[in-house]
């Protein structure tokens, strides 16, 4: 068997990772220690989260897509039916909350995967 092939064993698949949370070192459920913030590290193998840098990228992305998303049916939606205020505020601020918190968790998780399969490191770092 070649040497030059990476050992996965227990390694989470990348969609997998991000839906679920799961630590890309040992795939247990300990990326998130709250709604959309990292834990320290894994408690399962220790793997240091914090060395991780995923920055506010998939937070303003999110904002972009989400709020198109919303503003789109809610436009079509107020044509289509036009229905009072209150129906508007009813449907669309708790839908507006509950896709940016899933999306947040599993764009952060995705990013911070991609970081650790591909042994991404800043630039000048003397971690090799």
């Amino acid at each position: 068997m070649p040497s030059d092939i990476p050992e996965t064993k227990g390694q989470p698949g990348f969609a997998e990772a991000a839906l679920f949370g799961l630590c890309p070192e040992c795939g247990a459920r300990t990326l998130f220690d709250g709604v959309a913030q990292f834990a320290p590290k894994c408690s399962s193998c220790g793997l240091d989260y914090s060395k991780f840098n995923v920055g506010d990228g998939p937070a303003g992305f999110l904002t972009l897509i989400i709020g198109g998303l919303i503003v789109g049916l809610a436009l079509w939606l107020e044509v289509s039916l036009a229905p009072p205020f209150w129906v508007h505020a009813l449907l669309w601020i708790p839908l507006t909350a509950a896709a940016v918190l899933i999306g947040l968790r599993a764009a952060k998780a995705a990013l911070l995967f991609a970081e650790y399969s591909r042994n991404a490191r800043e630039t000048g770092s003397q971690d090799l």
